[in-house]
């Protein structure tokens, strides 16, 4: 049973989210992004607005733990191995005619952020898994949600959005009155308030169908199309796509309002909308510096996953340790059922010693059963699973202390400029980043592993400060992202105060440190007349190398051993 959702028409103000909506809803390409308040209305809205869509739309809440086969689609395992491959639909195809939302979209994973724009982009997504491949039809309204406090959006990411919007928690009474009233209203008998706007609501679906069938046929002239270029490099926007966003807002809110012609009026009306994530403060007049070429190697493909390999090296389940056979129907039901609480379809092999997934390579083992024996169901000795081979690069794991003791705005600078001037030092080809921040009750992981220093540059931007010091879970979230080629960078004045378990939150920090198996650099961050000196007790129980923040200029790379 589904819950009841929440009527577009009774949403009070919020002007601008709900012109951007509608927006939207008429031309599936231009994507809204929403920013701003937790609370503010941005989830209902979204989840109204499918409710508007004609043939019963869907609505895809895409999770932010979303795993990339399950999101783009991949092999059905079941039907792969019976010797019937075929691919299986992910969530995009799923969204087609329908809304796809991301709340919190700032902390998905670069990767599947870039394969998810470049399909809403073109209304067709092209699944190809294993040597097979499939098109899918994937044209589904884009919102996307985030609270800027959480982090920010990388700027290739932000771009791909056509219209941006502020969302505040109004601060007039009257209107929060209002609000409350209606909410009340509606969770004391959702049916009987949605009837009450159900008129409303089909007003709003037969002008939304109107201006979808009216859209084509809207002309846009070539003074606005002057007007529109003039504005956007009056904004000092350098990417096409605002042009672009901007010529297709500016038709559909024609079509909205039913106007045969896009006016000066109509383009007043989206510019803040499609200007307010792209230009820079203030607006700039003189053209911003040539961008530095790419290295020749930037154009060799990237593995984008987390994972530290890039090659993939196939070898034999060890028999001992695999715990599903496939001698029998009995062990392929096994396989189906543990393939529901598996993260996506192909990794599905668990060790009996460790609980670690064991990834099968589901072309390996059907190739292996097929030379072998010229059969193609595949027996347990058939299994192949992928090893990922290290690579050559540093992975760098940079946990950032942003609590109260790191507030004062000339030390957090001090912090981020020290941070980023150590990492331009030492930055090699095939490096890449993790940034954790720590403060509050938790830590948070800032930015996924990124080949990308410009990444940390936004990422750090508009970190966020403030509040105690969660240390012990900055290192115990640290050790999910080691591996044999890290260096963990710790910028702390050690003052934890925040328990991870139940225990003393310094003793606890300590605990997790000492099982720290890798190369660490402490930068100790601690000043005033009061020291703890905590930092070199820290640093004695990762066996790492301690500076001072004053001190990091004189170290020339980080060669830590």
């Amino acid at each position: 049973m589904k819950p009841m959702t929440y009527p577009f028409a009774a949403i009070v103000g919020q002007e601008q989210m709900k012109l951007a909506l509608l927006l939207s809803a008429i031309d599936w390409r231009i994507g809204v992004l929403l920013r701003g308040d937790k609370g503010a209305g941005k989830t209902t809205a979204a989840r109204a607005l499918a409710r508007l869509l004609p043939d019963l739309a869907p609505f895809i809440n895409l999770p932010i733990g979303v795993t990339e086969d399950r999101l783009l689609g991949g092999l059905h395992l079941e039907s792969t191995l019976q010797g019937k491959p075929v691919l299986k639909p992910g969530l995009l195809s799923q969204a087609h005619s329908g809304v796809l939302y991301i709340d919190e979209v700032n902390l998905l994973p670069p990767h599947l952020g870039d394969a998810l724009l470049d399909a809403a982009a073109g209304g067709v997504h092209v699944v190809e898994r294993e040597g097979f491949s499939v098109a899918h039809a994937a044209e589904f309204v884009l919102l996307g949600s985030m609270n800027p406090e959480e982090g920010s959006l990388r700027p290739q990411l932000l771009d791909r959005f056509a219209l941006s919007v502020e969302v505040a928690a109004p601060l007039d009474t009257d209107e929060r009155r209002s609000i409350l009233e209606r909410r009340l209203s509606f969770e004391r008998d959702p049916s009987m308030f949605s009837e009450h706007y159900e008129g409303e609501q089909e007003e709003l679906r037969i002008t939304l169908l109107a201006a979808r069938n009216r859209r084509a046929s809207i002309e846009c002239p070539g003074y606005i199309l002057e007007e529109i270029s003039k504005a956007i490099c009056a904004a000092g926007v350098r990417s096409l796509r605002a042009d672009l966003a901007a010529v297709r807002a500016s038709i559909a809110y024609a079509a909205l309002i039913g106007d045969a012609t896009v006016t000066k009026h109509h383009l007043d009306a989206i510019l803040p909308l499609v200007l307010n994530h792209r230009a820079k403060a203030g607006g700039r007049s003189n053209p911003s510096p040539p961008l530095p070429k790419p290295k020749e190697s930037a154009a060799e493909p990237e593995d984008k996953s987390s994972s530290s390999g890039r090659e993939r090296v196939f070898k034999p389940l060890e028999m001992n340790s695999v715990s599903i056979l496939f001698d029998s129907d009995d062990a392929l039901r096994s396989l189906n059922q543990r393939e529901t609480a598996a993260t996506h379809p192909g990794r599905v092999i668990g060790s009996r010693s460790t609980g670690e997934p064991r990834e099968l390579d589901v072309r390996a083992t059907l190739t292996h059963a097929l030379l072998d024996r010229g059969d193609i169901k595949p027996r347990a000795s058939d299994l192949r699973e992928k090893v990922r081979s290290s690579a050559s690069g540093t992975r760098y794991i940079v946990l950032i202390d942003s609590s109260g003791s790191h507030a004062e705005q000339e030390k957090m600078c001090l912090v981020k400029g020290a941070t980023l001037a150590m990492l331009r030092r030492s930055f090699q080809e095939n490096d890449e980043v993790v940034l954790i921040a720590f403060r509050g009750t938790a830590a948070q992981v800032l930015l996924e592993p990124s080949r990308q220093i410009e990444d940390v540059e936004v990422a750090l931007e508009y970190l966020p400060t403030g509040g105690r010091t969660p240390l012990a879970h900055a290192l115990e979230l640290a050790k999910t992202y080691l591996t044999p080629v890290s260096l963990l960078i710790v910028m702390s004045d050690g003052r934890a105060n925040v328990p991870l378990r139940d225990g003393d939150p310094w003793q606890e920090a300590l605990e997790i440190a000492s099982s720290l198996q890798c190369r660490a650099l402490i930068v100790d961050t601690e000043t005033g007349n009061r020291l703890l000196h905590r930092s070199s007790a820290l640093a004695e129980a990762i066996r790492a190398t301690m500076v001072s923040l004053a001190d990091l200029s004189t170290l020339d790379k980080l060669s830590i051993h």
